[in-house]
């Protein structure tokens, strides 16, 4: 099936990154459909931290900004059009998009582990465009359906949770076991309705904004720790009765914060590096950790979460709404990054729609 045979767009105004800073809207080309694809009209974008590091930076790690790249990989959208051999989904679906599409047939892969595959295709990681566009072709196996009364904007934190879906199942956290998440951005306070879905006892978080911490309190936070007034380590100590805690997932990315987290565990807790760090290293206490054996996790996005993200997001949706505090338009990119990168003491996700425009401020 091709596009010109079911009168389907050809062509789609996308969010262009032409170099640090310069955000252009633009008419792109549509993918033609597989028989293995669907058409998805994109209705809602959420801004990820990567996405404005490539806005204001032009490169995360060894990923570099190279040439024009359409931003964007939180979303959700509608199928308007489904390949030969889909099965799964008809038009009119409401649909989250996984944006990393890997081989398929490396060891990763087969395994299981297929966000680790080396020849991974994710959006808006160069040079792969991402879905800051009216519309996108895209593998159907990649694509979940959200519940008819989940918003397409809650279905965009289908992405960002994932993530801390991932760290929670690593860490493998049990039952009534006390969690402390360094660093209160979306993800961070994400990760309190990951501790509660895996039915974790207190949980503790940190941040330097007061306003992100009062919202960890609204979102099931036990304890909350300004690290600009308290010493994240005397804090944790004091709220545990100087045991430490079982798990610590550091979402920060902040290089004394990476540091400090690992600190806070009891002898053989275990702590999930969840955060952009900030620093390709950071110092870790060798004597502490030859001392207390913590296990120790890095988190690299995440791997067949999407059915159990979405059903957590679905059973918190009133809560799920609150971290949602901006909208704009696709003409709005630009006014929408700067606030990404400049309001972090009053904005939480930034909600960005390619097409018409579901919400107002």
């Amino acid at each position: 099936m091709v596009n010109e045979e079911k009168n389907l767009p050809t062509t789609s105004k996308s969010a262009v990154l032409q170099e640090v800073f310069d955000l252009e809207i633009k008419d792109t080309p549509i993918k033609k459909m597989k028989p293995t694809d669907v058409m998805i009209k994109i209705m809602a974008v959420g801004i990820c931290g990567s996405d404005v590091h490539y806005y204001d930076t032009g490169r995360i790690g060894n990923f570099v900004l190279d040439g024009p790249l359409i931003l964007g990989h939180e979303s959700s959208g509608q199928i308007v059009a489904v390949g030969d051999e889909v099965n799964d989904f008809k038009v009119g679906d409401r649909v989250a998009i996984e944006p990393g599409v890997p081989c398929g047939r490396c060891e990763y892969c087969r395994t299981g582990r297929y966000h680790l595959c080396p020849d991974m295709q994710f959006m808006a990681t160069p040079p792969i465009d991402g879905d800051l566009t009216q519309y996108i072709t895209y593998p159907a196996d990649f694509v979940y359906p959200i519940p008819d009364d989940m918003s397409y904007e809650v279905g965009t934190l289908s992405e960002p949770f994932s993530v801390s879906v991932h760290a929670a199942q690593k860490l493998d956290i049990q039952p009534g076991k006390t969690v402390f998440i360094s660093g209160a951005g979306p993800v961070g306070l994400l990760t309190i309705f990951a501790a509660k879905a895996f039915n974790a006892g207190d949980i503790i978080i940190s941040d330097v904004e007061e306003s992100r911490l009062e919202m960890a309190k609204k979102l099931g936070a036990s304890h909350t720790i300004n690290v600009k007034e308290k010493d994240v380590k005397e804090e944790v100590s004091s709220f545990t009765d100087g045991h430490g805690v079982d798990y610590a997932l550091e979402a920060s990315g902040n290089n004394s914060a990476e540091s400090d987290a690992l600190l806070t565990l009891k002898p053989g807790g275990k702590i999930a590096y969840i955060g952009m760090p900030t620093h390709d290293t950071a110092p870790l206490d060798i004597s502490f950790m030859t001392s207390n054996e913590p296990q120790i996790f890095g988190i690299f996005r995440y791997a067949n979460t999407y059915p159990l993200a979405i059903k957590i997001l679905h059973d918190n949706m009133e809560q799920a709404n609150r971290l949602l505090t901006d909208f704009y338009s696709l003409d709005e990119v630009t006014d929408a990054f700067e606030r990404t990168r400049t309001a972090k003491s009053d904005s939480l996700k930034v909600i960005i729609y390619p097409n018409e425009k579901l919400r107002d401020e």
